[in-house]
């Protein structure tokens, strides 16, 4: 191995997240997410397995595409109900040092002025030990909550989401200069006057004229994740993303996926190296490699395929109910993720309901799973890291909490003795973690740092 693995741990704040239906597993605890304690005991768990992080997803609508109904997933709670994914960091934050917190923020319905506060905030209280995963939404659902006729067109997202970030960029960087903050009780000087300064934002979407609300955090720009793989997602992703969440079953379409999106980096002046790659994945491990499989098999009775399903219908924006079984699914444009879209029905693809049922959603959900003994696991995980040059994975939970202490228990040690996966945690921040010591802000090269008051020599 010529790097160490990173991983983070895939949760939501809501009862159903990728593999759906197991919550009825008699020894499932996801129906207590409501419960403070469910959310600082998997940060403790997860802090002595030396997690890099907690990536918490969010959703802001509901997946009505499927027979356009939400009786399906009130049903099966199928990301519904959803509490807000902001408000467990900082409990989590009080029981632990090191690990990080990634969280998803949609910031079609959001305004960047607060939200700029909001991520200061919790970076302060964490130690800097935050990431915010930019999204955009997908759901007609939500366009709708949100007072919209319909959802705002996929490419014009993005144009939001950059000037947006551009808005935030500018409060985190720029209102306040390295310094401004002196805390001198004699002279009865907090901050410097002189050393913060009012933003005065004037652009297609956004007016922001204002100061930003917080001195600068141990971060001043969370860590930024992305997950969008269409062309204009990738474009987003070079332009500002930090870490970026990927999902292929095929490691040749992973690599190339990767190499493109490292391509882009390095033309907007960017190091490749400065952007890392998690892949969405499931595991399910233990001693034996015939246990593992009846654990799998176990796991798999509980599951819910048709959940899964309606979870791809709102991805994709196609309502699977309106085709039979085996009946090609064609292409429908419409304003979902595109890039789902596009691999579900592109050149060379006749995908059936019952081929996506059968091939793809044994365990309720989309990502690949990996079943068997911790060499095993190991194996496959490296694997992966080699063939398509990622950084690490999102483990995706199953039965909750077991599926991580199950990993933390068995696969932690065999990747450790292979020298491919840390034995302590490294000092410093989330960024500092991820890319080294020394490296608490976003690095010279990012457009955002191109924003930051700079303090004449």
């Amino acid at each position: 191995m010529t790097k160490q693995i990173l991983l983070n741990a895939f949760n939501m704040n809501c009862v159903g997240h990728i593999n759906h239906g197991l919550w009825t597993h008699p020894r499932d605890r996801s129906v207590d997410y409501k419960k403070l304690s469910y959310w600082t005991d998997l940060a403790k768990l997860l802090e002595r397995g030396l997690f890099d992080g907690l990536f918490i997803a969010d959703i802001v609508g509901v997946y009505d595409v499927y027979r356009h109904s939400v009786e399906l997933p009130l049903k099966e709670a199928i990301q519904l109900p959803v509490n807000d994914p902001l408000l467990t960091v900082s409990a989590m934050a009080a029981v632990t040092q090191h690990l990080g917190f990634g969280v998803t923020v949609n910031l079609t319905y959001d305004l960047p002025y607060l939200l700029a506060r909001r991520f200061s905030t919790l970076d302060h209280l964490s130690g800097g030990r935050i990431g915010w995963n930019v999204v955009t939404g997908y759901l007609e659902s939500a366009a709708r909550a949100m007072g919209l006729d319909q959802q705002i067109a996929h490419d014009e997202r993005y144009d939001r989401a950059d000037e947006f970030l551009e808005v935030t960029y500018k409060l985190w960087e720029g209102s306040w200069e390295e310094g401004a903050v002196r805390a001198d009780r004699e002279s009865r000087i907090y901050a410097d006057p002189a050393r913060v300064h009012r933003i005065d934002h004037r652009g297609q979407y956004y007016n922001v004229d204002g100061y930003h609300l917080s001195e600068p955090s141990p971060q001043r720009t969370p860590v930024l994740f992305q997950a969008g793989s269409s062309g204009r997602g990738q474009q987003f992703a070079a332009r500002h993303a930090e870490c970026v969440f990927v999902s292929q079953q095929k490691p040749a379409a992973l690599r190339q996926l990767v190499a493109d999106v490292r391509a882009a980096v390095r033309n907007e002046g960017r190091n490749p190296e400065d952007i890392k790659f998690f892949m969405g994945l499931s595991v399910i491990v233990a001693p034996t490699e015939k246990a593992a499989r009846e654990k799998y098999a176990e796991y798999a009775r509980y599951a819910s395929p048709e959940a899964g399903l309606a979870h791809y219908a709102s991805s994709s924006g196609i309502d699977f109910s309106r085709y039979a079984p085996d009946e090609p699914i064609r292409y429908a444009k419409n304003n979902a993720i595109e890039s789902v879209m596009k691999n579900l029905t592109g050149a060379g693809k006749e995908r059936t309901v019952a081929q996506i049922l059968r091939e793809e959603l044994q365990l309720g959900g989309r990502y690949p799973a990996i079943v068997g003994t911790p060499a095993q696991v190991a194996d496959e995980l490296i694997g992966w890291i080699e063939q398509t040059d990622i950084d690490g994975f999102n483990l995706a939970r199953t039965v909750m909490p077991e599926c991580y202490s199950d990993f933390i228990d068995l696969v932690i040690p065999e990747l450790q003795e292979r020298g491919a996966y840390k034995t302590a945690y490294a000092e410093g921040t989330l960024r500092e973690k991820l890319f080294g010591r020394g490296r608490a802000y976003l690095p010279d090269e990012h457009v955002g740092a191109s924003l930051r008051r700079r303090v004449p020599a």
